[in-house]
């Protein structure tokens, strides 16, 4: 039986349990972000709501110790890194990149407008903060996607609707895209033990109980229980992210783009970035074009 069509009561329903604005403010190098710290909601540590106008951008920059899933919203994202990989994603495109022992790239706008894009960090365990880095690339028609009675869900990362995703999360996740028409409904099922949020891009809904309503730009903490119930009552579209993922348990210290199990490991993870050793080799010369 797909989560679709189970009925309205799980076993425990998940509710809001927390909500919060995600408001503007400008990071890198002209562009605006709403960014939410999901730091207490294991195993994910932000999420990025991304719009940016040429020239604007994040010129070369660092990581380690984490994913990042970027989904392009509205128009393309060029990357390119110190290990030779570069693309572009478009509108639909999702990218999945595990950092593990250190990458520095860059992410700059593909066209002329606003390019608007999501971005989830998402923490690794501590037997893999040091892996060499990898990339997996989903272009929007290789998405699948499942639509029924009002509903579409592309499933990037998990399962909905009785449709899988092929993407492969080290850590496990759920990462939908919903968006219902006016009157629609879905119930999805969630693992029990796994933490989740919900994030609205546009319209507005109801999470869990028929008289809460949230607005675009919204995070939504959801508590514990095996499915979450929502609907739209308005009479524009609704669409919003849910995302969902196994807790890691471990330890988080981070500092900027860096995110390690403790304290001395963010200095020797700076001390590696400054001397260009330990996985961050290649930032001795490399610059993006």
């Amino acid at each position: 039986m797909s989560a679709y069509n189970q009925s309205p009561g799980f076993n425990r329903p998940r509710l809001v349990t927390k909500e919060f604005l995600a408001t503007p403010q400008s990071e890198g190098d002209g562009a605006v972000v709403r960014s939410n710290m999901l730091k207490f909601l294991d195993p994910f540590l932000m999420l990025y709501d991304f719009s940016v106008t040429p020239p604007g951008g994040f010129p070369d920059h660092p990581h380690r110790g984490f994913e990042t899933v970027t989904y392009m919203l509205q128009g393309g994202i060029t990357y390119q890194d110190f290990a030779g990989h570069k693309g572009t994603i478009h509108t639909g495109d999702v990218q999945w990149m595990t950092v593990g022992r250190g990458i520095v790239h860059s992410e700059m706008p593909a066209g002329e407008g606003t390019q608007r894009s999501l971005q989830l960090w998402i923490n690794l365990s501590s037997e893999d903060k040091m892996i060499e880095p990898s990339y997996q690339e989903l272009l929007s028609d290789d998405i699948p996607r499942a639509e029924k009675d009002g509903v579409e869900a592309r499933v990037i990362a998990g399962e909905s609707m009785g449709v899988k995703s092929p993407v492969y999360t080290r850590t496990p996740i759920m990462y939908l895209d919903f968006t219902l028409k006016p009157r629609a409904q879905v119930h999805q099922s969630i693992p029990e033990s796994w933490s989740a949020f919900v994030y609205i891009i546009e319209g507005e809904g109801a999470f869990g109980l028929l008289n809460s309503q949230a607005t675009a730009h919204h995070v939504l903490v959801l508590g514990s229980g095996d499915g979450l119930s929502l609907w739209n009552r308005s009479s524009k579209p609704l669409r919003f992210i849910l995302a969902a993922g196994q807790p890691i348990n471990e330890p988080v210290v981070q500092h900027g783009p860096f995110v390690m199990n403790t304290q001395a490991e963010i200095e020797q993870t700076i001390e590696d970035y400054r001397n260009c050793k330990n996985g961050f080799e290649m930032a001795k010369y490399w610059r993006s074009q």
